[in-house]
């Protein structure tokens, strides 16, 4: 799930999360794995890169993506819950949230998720802390972005 929202704009965030997420889709390509994509911002979630096989190319169309707008965090945690539920039985799902955490309320753990990571792109003057505590309710593992590009 990447935040294509207005906030991610700020300080160049979104430009960092979309070099994180082409270093996520060349480690899906590798591992012969499945991605899916959701953008998040204005009022509504939608589909980046249909649930498939990770394709070796992907900066293609990464690099025009624009960001403006609100958080809808809750359309795309429903649209996770959804492809999951199309999904075979015994099928591992991972969720990665690429964001800054500027959104409230914070959203219920995706239902039928084996993993989460949220990759922490706040940066701002005063930190909300929100990926954090989202991590942590998720019960999942919580990275700051420039930990992330470190460890890629």
């Amino acid at each position: 799930m990447l935040d294509l929202s207005a906030s991610m704009l700020r300080g160049e965030k979104l430009a960092w999360a979309k070099g994180c997420l082409l270093a996520l889709t060349e480690q899906f390509y590798r591992d012969r794995d499945h991605m899916a994509v959701i953008g998040f911002a204005g009022e509504q979630a939608r589909w980046l890169q249909s649930p498939a096989k990770a394709g070796a190319f992907n900066a293609g169309w990464i690099a025009p993506l624009r960001g403006g707008g609100g958080t809808p965090i809750q359309p795309a945690v429903d649209a996770v819950e959804g492809a999951l539920r199309r999904c075979p039985p015994g099928t591992r799902a991972t969720v990665w949230l690429l964001t800054d955490g500027r959104f409230d309320p914070l959203p219920v753990r995706p239902e039928g998720v084996d993993r989460c990571c949220i990759i922490d792109f706040e940066n701002d003057a005063v930190a909300l802390g929100r990926c954090q505590r989202l991590a942590a309710m998720w019960c999942g593992e919580w990275v700051r972005a420039e930990l992330f590009a470190t460890a890629g």
